[in-house]
């Protein structure tokens, strides 16, 4: 991408952006869970570093309305839909692994 301007790099970083949400919006049988033991982060974080992003540039985003736009609904009805209790061996995993941020 050395060859690409900053106006346009920001463009694609962000159309990949839209389309992970998407692509995690439809994948609800994927748990939080799953991605944190297997990739380090989740729908969760992804939420977090966009409203510590718009933090950063004085804009005002609660930490609800960042997980409502990651989710696609909010945070309390998409766990009722869709997040399941987590397995014993979910768990263990996550204990192993435990993502630092």
């Amino acid at each position: 991408m050395k060859d690409i301007d900053a106006k346009t790099q920001v463009e694609l970083e962000a159309a990949a952006f839209r389309r992970l949400v998407e692509h995690l919006r439809e994948r609800t049988d994927v748990q939080n869970i799953d991605l944190m033991n297997l990739a380090g982060f989740c729908r969760n974080c992804l939420s977090n570093w966009l409203k510590e992003a718009a933090d950063e540039r004085g804009i005002a985003l609660s930490k609800e309305e960042s997980r409502t736009h990651v989710y696609g609904m909010p945070y309390e009805e998409w766990k009722e839909r869709h997040q399941r209790e987590a397995s014993s061996a979910q768990l263990a995993d996550f204990e192993k692994s435990k993502p630092g941020h």
